[in-house]
Formats: structure tokens, C-alpha cells, sequence
């Protein structure tokens, strides 16, 4: 992936969205015709390179900086001759941003943070305006007929660190100057005390109000009811509220809870004044559906949490296959009705239908019902499922990214009997690729491409992919938790921590897979106190399942609870049937790029009582054999015994060369075979790819028929060489 430093610049018209609705066509024509006959004439003559326009905005590259922020002026100043020779309601403005900075390059396009804080610096410009960021500033001061007005350091939206920031003085009269942005004094000290005042009086209300106070609207989208009278229409109607919360999601002026948090509440009793504190927002939609035949119904309403007041409500009643319409509608009317101004683009996603195939859409939905469940036989089922919809409609971009998030918690986890690794591996791979290539504004494939790429020990390119799924994003409780992973497996500990802190906020109540990276941060923080309450969320948010019990019993250790760290592993082992080990926790993530950090990992668990090996299994090394006698015992012979603990029957194949086979009832692993030392170590598509090594031994008591004992991460193998 291509990076480069580049000057951005991006421009946006001031109240599109309020001059379509006077006149569409018209208010489209001005705008192109500003684009032939201004920018881009302007651009050409500055060098620069038109890279797109998206909806009412305009991204452009420089290779200098200096002559990106003289064609923005001389854009403005020739706009405003324009504009002075129309009417009023004729007259369109552009609102301008100027950054110099890293981008990356992907194809014809950019991106990255170079892009994005040009995009911030455009909405802070008056209409008609510029505004640049200090890098900008740094090599164009006194190098245009120009001034600067200097706003300061800002905090700009989704930027990590403050961006200094000035304003472009366009007056001729400017020319030349710097200056703090000014204020008489008199008013400034006036202001000042009024600021005072002001903020007293928020403390005084902040003790008095919620714990939480938003700085700008926030929703939670409540699990609509299933009013059917069959119950199997579940899928329909989560679907119908995910549907709701992602459309929501994507509006830059709104916080919107994660899925995770909302579905919480589903069939429980709502009292929204308990759910505004507890999610920190301050309004509540709720809903049901009711689907009867080939019709549904559908009805909503938005309320204020605190109060209660119904702020709006609607009904639907519609042909089933318009639910993709009734959709766009809810979303559209609430945000009306939350006083959100909707730009160009946003209007565009809103009103995009996914698919236009309601069976596509169909099996869509019961594939992201039967994902959810995080089962094995039901991810089985949703692969299947996705595959219909895809089949249907090879332009459902959704289904695809969806699809490969499933696939990826499937590789990840190594549900070799759901997809076999390499099989995974690829899927994802080429999933999160075909839905990128369908629509590129997704985040939700670069958050599944991130996490393969940290387990590829690939890190820059996984942090690059996590930071561009939470660029597209934003409040994304998946993508945050994506780059929390990246981070974390890099190195990266502050950085994880805060991506986990971003999350939360979108998302309080994180899937158990959430968790248990949530955990893993806060331990490799030594923060405790907040592992042990992410650990015990994970193993609570799938119950049963082993894989989530264990890591809490590193954070037991740590905390001085050592009786309970081992009654944790004995459950774990219980649930896993005995499997785990800490073979099995080291191969699986070798991909941390700090080995000490596996290695604080690794030395909490086996002081918890977690053995080396799967089902207990221990050797004496006074009956190990060492790396020449291991070769003359496997190389080149079928091995035949017995796999512990059922005792079934199993054969290995080694050919001379290393090319082996492995075979029991149920299992069978082509690979390749090699001695390490004194270890034998197989390679394979599982694993992750990675060599799983272990000793042989030949046990005094070794089971009927067999002479030796193998083992390794996945297996304990009894065998004779059979000559």
C-alpha cells in the first residue's frame, strides 16, 4: 500500500442540502458548472489533480502546497465576482480546507488522515472561506498575497491530537499579516466572565443531571417487537433495527449505541428514563413489525429518555418487499426529527437501497441472525445462507463484508470443523476484498483485512487498515475494537487502551469476543481490577464456551486470587473437554509482536495450574527421545496407534522428504513434517499456517501396541513405526 506526503484540498458547498429542496436540478447545475468552468480550469493551471467529487464536495491533490492554497484563493476570489453578478438565491458558496500530509494511495484515490483533517479544516472555513492546518501554514506563510488569521490548536473530530489551525485573510488589505484572531479587549474580558459564569452554572447543572452529559444529539435504537404471530420472524425484525442503527450511524452529528448494548434490553421492560443513564443518551426509539403474508407493518416512535415525550412517531403499512423503502423513511424522519441537517452524501447512503433482491436481502438477514449466535453449527449455517444472497446478487456489498467478518471470527477462532483454516483464511481475504470493490465507504471489511493482517504479522498495513476502518467508521464499536486488536498484538498498549475507551462509549456491552480483547489490553496495562471485569463479561456473554473462561484466570493470578485462577482453569478445561494447554495459547497468538508480552501471558496461566500440553498429557524426559533418533523413528514410515483421550485409531504417513498425512476419525491434516531440535514440528494449513512442534517419547507405559508418544498443541498420538 502506497503512502505518500501530498497537499489536500477539499471543497463543499455551504446549504446544499436546503437549496436542493428549493430546486434540485437547478442547484445540481450550478454546482457543475462551477466544477467545469472554476475549479477545474484553476486546478489545471496550480497542478493539482482532481481525484473526485463526492455528492457536493470536491478532493483534490498538489504536490506543493503552496500552489494548492493559491488556487484556493484564487477559487474564492473569482466565486465571489460570480456571486456578485447573481441573485441572492443564485448564489452558491464553497467552504474550503487546505491540509499538508501522509495520505495513502489506492489506485486513482487517497485517503488517510491527511485527507480527513482536510475535511475537518473545510467545515471550520467561513462560507466563502479557507481555513488550513500548521503544516499548511509553516511553508505558505509569506508565500501568497494572503494574511492569516490564527485560531489555534482545535480539536478536530476523529483526529487523535489537536491540529493548529488558521484562517485564510482573502482581503488585499491582509496581505502579509499574522494575527491571533481577534477580539477587542473590552468584549474580551466581558466574554471571559460571562465564560466563567457560564461554566459554573454547567457544573452546577452537570451535579444535578446524569452522570453523562452528550455534546450533541445521542440515540439507542431499541430491538423492535416481533408482533408476528410466528416467532421465527425474529430475524426480520432485528434486522429491520440493525438496519436502523447503521443507517443512523453513519450521520457525522449523531452518537448512536452499538447493537451489542440494545439488544441487551430485547424482551425485557423498558423504562427509557433507567436506559438513558445507563447507555448515556438522551433519546429512545422503539418499534415493532408485524409481517402478515406478503404485507408488514411497521411503527416507531423517538422519545426524549428523561422525560418521556414522544418527539415523533409513525406508522407503515406496506408491501413486504418495500421494506428496504420503509427503512430509508424511519431514518430519514428521525433525524428530521432530531433537528440533523443530513449532507449530500449522507442523504445518498441513507436513500441507497443495499440490494434489490428482497430474497438476496432475505437470506441476508437470517445469515446475520445465525452469526450472532457466535455457535458453530450456526455459523455452518450462516456461511451457507451468505452464500445465497450473494448468489442472488453479486452487487450486495453488504452481504459480502458481512460475510467476511463471519468468516474471519471463524478463522480466528480455528473452527476447523466449520471451515478449515487456509479455506477461512481465504474466504476472508477475498470476501472483504469484493465488498470493498462494490463500496468502498464500508469500514467493516478494513476491520476484518486489519485483524487478518496483525495475525499475518503484517503490523503496519493491519494498523493502517484499522485506522481507515475507523475513519469510514466512526461510530463503529467493531472497528474501534478492530484497531484496539491491532494495536494491541503490535505493541501498542496506550494506543489499544484508548481504541478500547472509544468502543465502550459507542458500544458499553461488547460482544464476548470484544471483551476478551478488551481484557487482554487492560492486562497487558496491569490494570486488573478492569481485566478481571472484561474477562468475567466475556465468559458471562457466551456461557459455556472455554475459550472465554480460561484467559480470566491469568487476571486472578495477577490479582493475587490464586484459588480462583485455578478453579477457573479447571472449568476451562472442563468446557474444552481438556484441549487447552499452553501449547495451544502460544501457537495461537504468536503474533504478538512483543514476545514478552505472550510471555506475561503465559507465565500467570501455567502458575494458574494450565498444563503444557492437551489432556493433561506429561513426559518423563528421562524417556525423550532427541532430534537424530526422532528422525530415524518417523521419517519415511507409516505410524499407527491411538489419539488420547478417545483411544480411536490413527495413522500418520511421513514420506522421506517431510510430506506427511494425518488421519483419525475425525480428523485428517496434509502437511509437511520436519525436525526442530528435539521437537517434531508439522506444518499445515491450520494453525494459522504455523508449525506446531512437539517431543516424542517412549513411554515405559505406553497403551497396547504402541511404543512411542507424540504430542503438540492439537493432540496426544500413541504409535509404533510400522516399517
Amino acid at each position: 500500500m502506497e503512502r505518500r506526503l501530498a497537499a489536500v484540498l477539499i471543497a463543499d458547498v455551504v446549504g446544499y442540502s436546503r437549496m436542493s429542496e428549493i430546486d434540485e436540478e437547478g442547484t445540481r447545475i450550478r454546482f457543475h458548472t462551477d466544477l467545469h468552468e472554476l475549479f477545474e480550469p484553476k486546478i489545471a493551471m496550480h497542478h493539482g489533480r482532481l481525484i473526485k467529487t463526492m455528492g457536493d464536495g470536491i478532493l483534490v491533490e498538489f504536490h506543493s502546497v503552496v500552489d494548492a492554497l493559491r488556487c484556493a484563493v484564487k477559487i474564492q476570489q473569482q466565486k465571489a465576482e460570480r456571486n456578485a453578478a447573481l441573485r441572492p438565491e443564485q448564489r452558491m458558496l464553497f467552504r474550503i480546507g487546505v491540509n499538508l500530509g501522509d495520505v495513502i494511495v489506492e489506485g486513482e484515490d487517497i485517503h488517510g488522515d491527511g485527507v480527513n483533517i482536510a475535511a475537518r479544516l473545510e467545515s471550520l472555513a467561513q462560507p466563502g472561506g479557507i481555513c488550513i492546518s500548521g503544516t499548511a501554514f509553516d511553508h505558505t506563510v509569506h508565500k501568497a498575497e494572503v494574511g492569516f488569521s490564527c485560531l489555534g490548536e482545535q480539536q478536530l473530530k476523529n483526529i487523535a491530537d489537536p491540529v493548529r489551525v488558521y484562517r485564510v485573510l482573502l482581503d488585499p488589505s491582509e496581505a502579509g499579516k499574522v494575527v491571533a484572531s481577534r477580539l477587542p479587549r473590552r468584549r474580551a474580558i466581558i466574554l471571559a466572565t460571562l465564560a466563567a459564569l457560564l461554566i459554573a452554572a454547567a457544573a452546577i447543572v452537570f451535579a444535578w443531571q446524569w452522570p453523562f452529559v452528550p455534546q450533541r444529539p445521542s440515540v439507542a435504537v431499541l430491538p423492535f417487537a416481533n408482533l408476528s404471530s410466528d416467532a421465527g420472524q425474529d430475524y426480520f425484525t432485528d434486522g429491520i433495527t440493525d438496519s436502523l442503527i447503521a443507517d443512523l450511524t453513519m450521520l457525522s452529528d449523531l452518537d448512536v449505541i452499538g447493537h451489542n448494548s440494545v439488544f441487551a434490553y430485547k424482551g425485557k421492560p423498558l423504562v427509557l428514563a433507567d436506559i438513558g443513564r445507563d447507555l448515556g443518551v438522551r433519546f429512545v426509539v422503539e418499534g415493532s413489525v408485524q409481517r402478515i403474508g406478503d404485507q408488514i407493518r411497521v411503527n416507531a416512535q423517538l422519545s426524549d429518555a428523561a422525560s418521556g415525550d414522544h418527539l415523533w412517531a409513525n406508522r407503515f403499512n406496506r408491501a413486504a418487499a418495500d421494506v428496504m423503502a420503509v427503512q430509508d423513511e424511519l431514518s430519514r424522519q428521525i433525524a428530521e426529527a432530531l433537528g440533523l441537517k443530513l449532507t449530500q452524501s449522507e442523504t445518498e447512503r441513507i436513500t441507497h437501497p443495499p440490494t434489490a433482491n428482497l430474497e438476496a436481502y432475505d437470506y441476508y438477514l437470517r445469515a446475520e441472525q445465525a452469526t450472532r449466535t457466535g455457535r458453530r453449527s450456526r455459523l455452518l449455517e450462516a456461511l451457507a445462507l451468505f452464500d445465497k444472497a450473494e448468489a442472488l446478487d453479486p452487487g450486495f456489498a453488504e452481504a459480502f463484508a458481512a460475510d467476511a467478518h463471519a468468516t474471519a471470527y471463524v478463522w480466528r477462532s480455528a473452527y476447523d470443523d466449520v471451515l478449515q483454516s487456509a479455506l477461512a483464511r481465504k474466504r476472508a481475504y477475498e470476501k472483504a476484498s469484493r465488498a470493498l470493490a462494490l463500496d468502498s465507504a464500508l469500514s467493516s471489511p478494513y476491520a476484518v483485512l486489519a485483524v487478518m493482517q496483525v495475525v499475518d504479522r503484517r503490523y503496519e498495513q493491519a494498523v493502517t487498515s484499522a485506522q481507515q476502518a475507523v475513519s469510514l467508521g466512526s461510530a463503529d464499536a467493531e472497528a474501534h475494537m478492530a484497531l484496539a486488536y491491532v494495536q494491541l498484538f503490535s505493541g501498542n498498549h496506550a494506543e489499544a487502551g484508548a481504541a478500547v475507551d472509544t468502543a465502550l462509549r459507542h458500544d458499553p456491552n461488547l460482544s464476548a469476543i470484544n471483551r476478551y480483547t478488551a481484557g487482554l489490553v487492560f492486562y497487558l496495562q496491569r490494570d486488573y481490577t478492569k481485566a478481571i471485569d472484561s474477562f468475567e463479561r466475556a465468559r458471562d456473554g457466551s456461557p459455556g464456551n472455554g475459550d472465554f473462561v480460561t484467559p480470566l484466570a491469568m487476571a486472578y493470578v495477577r490479582a493475587s486470587r490464586l484459588d480462583d485462577a485455578r478453579a477457573t482453569v479447571a472449568e476451562g478445561l472442563r468446557f474444552l473437554a481438556g484441549r487447552d494447554s499452553l501449547a495451544a495459547w502460544r501457537i495461537s497468538n504468536a503474533h504478538f509482536r512483543n514476545e514478552q508480552d505472550l510471555a506475561f501471558i503465559l507465565d500467570a496461566l501455567r502458575e494458574a495450574g494450565l498444563p503444557e500440553w492437551p489432556f493433561g498429557f506429561k513426559g518423563n524426559e528421562h524417556e525423550r527421545l532427541h532430534g537424530e533418533e526422532i528422525a530415524s523413528t518417523v521419517m519415511g514410515k507409516l505410524l499407527r496407534g491411538k489419539t488420547e483421550p478417545s483411544g480411536s485409531p490413527a495413522l500418520m504417513q511421513i514420506e522421506r522428504d517431510g510430506k506427511a498425512v494425518f488421519r483419525s476419525t475425525t480428523q485428517m491434516v496434509t502437511g509437511t513434517v520436519f525436525v526442530n531440535g528435539d521437537m517434531l514440528c508439522e506444518q499445515s494449513e491450520n494453525a494459522f499456517g504455523r508449525a506446531d512442534c512437539g517431543p516424542i517419547y517412549r513411554p515405559a507405559n505406553s497403551p497396547a501396541e504402541t511404543s512411542y508418544a507424540y504430542v503438540n498443541s492439537t493432540k496426544v498420538f500413541y504409535f509404533s513405526p510400522v516399517k
